[in-house]
């Protein structure tokens, strides 16, 4: 589905200026799946509802609404198969699309249920307070950045797609921050598997395409090889220096002449000024590989005297 302008209403050509929907190609193959899921449908359920009507209509009557049943239900099916490209359009957008209907009508209904300073001090209220709380500010930049990511990796996946000439465009499931960045859910669609983005260079060009430092491929589910998840690295949050509070629990008022535990070695010494001590070792006795033992003959016999 492509939108072009010859002529903008001010005088100049838009002339070549194609905004593309759905590609031709992709618009093509739905159309051609959805004629055929329509006569499936067709065929499948009106035969089935002509045979429970015929048992209760005349045979001809129960025929004739088989096939409209059937005609129905395939044409909601090759609607449904037809129009899920731009149902999945407005899936990936969803989050923008609610976002903007919510802005527009709480504007609208803030403006007549208060004057207009009262609407623009709400306005300001509801902008500047995120902006000055650093908390709050954090937070909101971490919602957005799930947003852009999601998009930006829709991109990624159509042109590993178009470049490697199968598969499908898989679907972006929703993503949430992370200390490090944030995660992605990804149900991959026929011709895409995991292997496929775990070869070489293909995490690389996701971690591109996100604006990040690095992103991480595995399995989300142990049932479904589909669904996988994506955790996109932006920063180290254990890089961070924090400073401890330890110091801040030792009482000031603390004598010098204070008790220390015996294995500590003396405070405020150097390594030269501790004395070595060394423990003595003496040797051990090295016991033979083979004992013998000797026995003393009992009342003066010796049985070897007999050998």
């Amino acid at each position: 589905m492509s939108k072009s302008s010859q002529r903008s209403p001010f005088g100049w050509s838009n002339r070549g200026g194609n905004v593309t929907v759905i590609e031709a190609p992709i618009a093509r193959s739905y159309r051609r799946r959805a004629t055929i899921a329509f006569w499936v449908v067709l065929g499948v359920v009106g035969l089935l509802a002509a045979t429970v009507a015929s048992h209760y209509l005349h045979p001809i009557v129960g025929a004739l609404l088989g096939g409209v049943i059937g005609a129905v239900l395939g044409a909601v099916t090759f609607a449904l198969i037809v129009a899920w490209p731009v149902l999945r359009v407005f899936w990936h957008w969803l989050p923008e699309i609610g976002l903007g209907l919510a802005a527009v009508y709480g504007w609208t209904a803030l403006m007549q249920s208060t004057p207009m300073w009262g609407s623009l001090l709400v306005v300001a209220l509801v902008v500047g307070v995120p902006a000055a709380v650093g908390p709050v500010r954090r937070r909101v930049m971490a919602l957005v950045w799930c947003l852009v990511v999601r998009h930006r990796l829709r991109l990624c996946f159509a042109a590993f797609i178009a470049t490697n000439r199968h598969g499908s465009l898989p679907l972006i499931l929703p993503a949430k921050p992370t200390p490090a960045g944030e995660r992605v859910w990804v149900w991959l669609r026929p011709g895409l598997s995991l292997r496929d983005l775990e070869q070489d260079g293909q995490v690389q060009k996701l971690a591109v395409a996100c604006w990040a430092n690095e992103v991480r491929v595995m399995r989300a589910s142990r049932r479904y090889a589909a669904l996988i998840r994506l955790d996109i690295t932006r920063r180290e949050p254990l890089a961070a220096t924090i400073v401890s509070p330890l110091p801040d629990h030792v009482p000031t008022d603390m004598p010098a002449t204070a008790p220390t535990s015996p294995g500590m070695p003396p405070v405020g010494l150097d390594l030269p000024d501790v004395p070595d001590t060394l423990t003595a070792e003496t040797p051990r006795p090295r016991k033979p590989r083979n004992p013998t033992t000797e026995a003393s003959p009992t009342n003066g016999f010796d049985p070897s005297d007999y050998a």
